[in-house]
């Protein structure tokens, strides 16, 4: 059967959950109810997904994740819109904030099924309700085949429209679980930060959400129409001469992202598409997009994104050393800047630090960071400023603050409690009231909370950093 016919059947299901409206099914958890597998919406492959604003059914368990590369997360499969509610209390009167959730693993793969995504600690502490999303992913969220093939317009932005109905269903829907609609936070890791910097720019995205959390995950610009067909182009291709891709078998599809991707080398990138219909303009170029200016939102990174990155053995780290350091960071910082000076630089603001400490250091700087000083910055200029926090708690890299906003780190140690105790505080007072607890980031002093043993407010941090890359043109990967 082919995913076509997995999704009109889906879209058949749905509709008759809709309509016969069965009551809601619940799970107690640390004080907390948990619905899992709320089916928010329903899509055929490749198309704009059909919303169920009226169904608040709960499977009881999680929804399958979203067709992919690995099996991390399992079960898959296409018919993948569902979300999760945590909440305090349902139908007591109570309007508390909504913190919804969307997970990273850029937009190939992923699942908020990950259990370091439960929402109850954060719901408990915080008195919020919180709300954790599948959507669709890699060629069924992103390939864009609207130049390529006029039965799929809406293709290249398919997994932005799946957020889009999911915001929509919280719209209609949160009140009934003790959440105020009104006051809605959308809060999300690498790629689900990326994702939210995009709905900050799309238009069917305004008035759905009320504050941003971003958490080492930027969009300063997206895929051109040119080189996302170019990458569909590819993609077909590995797919094989003559195969329709809206009826081919799921793993086939999942298989042709081996394609080489002919803008970036390496597998095929999927993400948000300019396609002058769902997305107009870039997120944050030449400006942070007008629509949302309005909407407290708030960046944060890790102070060593990259450890998360390479392997010890791999051909980045393997046998580094002062002498070919400056040859294995050029193709990773993703700029075109003088990797020898670059090297020069850390060394002399870093004397004691070892080949590895730099390598992280400087990738950090030119790939992690740069994009959220980027926005950061956009966001001043505009006089909209964001509100902007470092984490340097343990060295800590990527996806290290999404245990501690969720209070999920395994087995914590005593400071590490304190620390995700802190962070979690920090989030649910800015979902509260816009205001996480320290000030803005402006050009005049770029103030910016660092979360470490001892927190504190620091003016314009890794300046010298900052303006080191600055000297060259920040291009989003991907673009």
């Amino acid at each position: 059967m082919s995913g076509a016919d997995l999704t009109r059947r889906a879209l058949l299901a749905a509709g008759a959950v809709a309509a016969l409206a069965p009551p809601i099914f619940a799970q107690e958890t640390r004080d907390v109810r948990v619905f899992k597998g709320i089916r928010y919406a329903a899509a055929r492959r490749f198309e704009a997904p059909v919303a169920l604003p009226g169904n608040r059914t709960a499977l009881g368990d999680f929804g399958p994740a979203c067709p992919q590369r690995g099996d991390r997360y399992t079960p898959q499969s296409e018919d993948c819109l569902f979300l999760n509610v945590w909440t305090p209390a349902v139908a007591d009167g109570a309007k508390r904030p909504v913190m919804v959730y969307f997970h990273g693993g850029a937009y190939s793969t992923g699942s908020v099924t990950d259990p370091i995504n439960d929402g109850a600690a954060l719901a408990a502490r915080g008195d919020v309700v919180v709300v954790t999303v599948n959507h669709r992913l890699n060629a069924l969220g992103y390939l864009y085949l609207a130049r390529l093939d006029p039965r799929f317009p809406d293709s290249g932005n398919a997994g932005q429209l799946d957020l889009i109905a999911a915001l929509q269903w919280v719209q209609r829907n949160i009140a009934a679980f003790g959440g105020d609609p009104a006051n809605v936070t959308v809060f999300g890791q690498s790629g689900g930060g990326a994702k939210i910097a995009t709905l900050m720019a799309m238009p069917a995205a305004k008035g759905l959400f009320h504050k941003a959390i971003t958490m080492s995950g930027q969009q300063v610009t997206v895929s051109g129409p040119l080189n996302a067909t170019k990458r569909a182009e590819a993609f077909l291709a590995q797919l094989g001469k003559g195969v329709d891709p809206a009826t081919a078998p799921i793993g086939q599809l999942i298989a042709a992202l081996e394609a080489i991707d002919p803008i970036l080398g390496g597998s095929v990138y999927m993400g948000p598409v300019l396609d002058m219909t769902h997305l107009t303009r870039h997120p944050f170029w030449p400006d942070a997009a007008p629509q949302s200016l309005a909407i407290p939102m708030m960046l944060g990174n890790t102070v060593m994104e990259t450890r998360a990155f390479y392997a010890p053995d791999g051909k980045q780290l393997a046998g580094l050393n002062f002498d070919n350091l400056a040859a294995r960071i050029a193709p990773e910082i993703k700029v075109d800047a003088h990797p020898e000076w670059v090297v020069g630089q850390f060394r002399a603001h870093y004397p004691k630090a070892a080949p590895i400490e730099l390598f992280h250091r400087i990738v950090t700087a030119g790939r992690s960071w740069r994009g959220q000083v980027e926005e950061a910055e956009a966001r001043a200029r505009a006089g909209a400023p964001a509100l902007v926090y470092q984490l340097d708690f343990e060295d800590a890299k990527h996806t290290d603050d999404i245990g501690f906003a969720f209070g999920t780190i395994p087995d914590p140690s005593p400071a590490q409690q304190a620390m995700s105790d802190r962070m979690m505080d920090a989030f649910v007072r800015f979902a509260r009231t816009g205001d996480p607890g320290w000030p803005a980031y402006d050009l005049a002093t770029r103030q910016t909370m660092i979360f470490d043993r001892l927190s504190r407010v620091e003016s314009d941090p890794r300046r010298w950093e900052r303006e080191l890359f600055a000297r060259v043109p920040y291009i989003q990967p991907g673009s």
